[in-house]
């Protein structure tokens, strides 16, 4: 466990915040106008898949802000 501060909680906070904005704009600005003329029903599952993509990166980053490492080493 960690006793100490470390400069790359605050930093991974802030890329997260930054890299999550940027990629909601993405979509905003590209996937939007391309499927727009879609049914509903087919642009849910767009969105909810777009939603959750984002997450898959997430784990190892988190594991690096709090480790140092981009692995969990058991």
């Amino acid at each position: 466990m960690r006793t100490e501060p470390t400069w790359r909680i605050p930093f991974g906070i802030l890329s997260l915040c930054i890299a999550l904005a940027a990629y909601a704009l993405a979509v905003a600005f590209l996937v939007a106008p391309a499927i727009q003329d879609w049914p509903v029903p087919v642009q849910t599952p767009v969105y909810l898949l777009l939603g959750v993509a984002w997450l898959l990166p997430l784990r190892r980053f988190l594991i690096w802000m709090e480790t140092g490492r981009w692995r969990h080493d058991t």
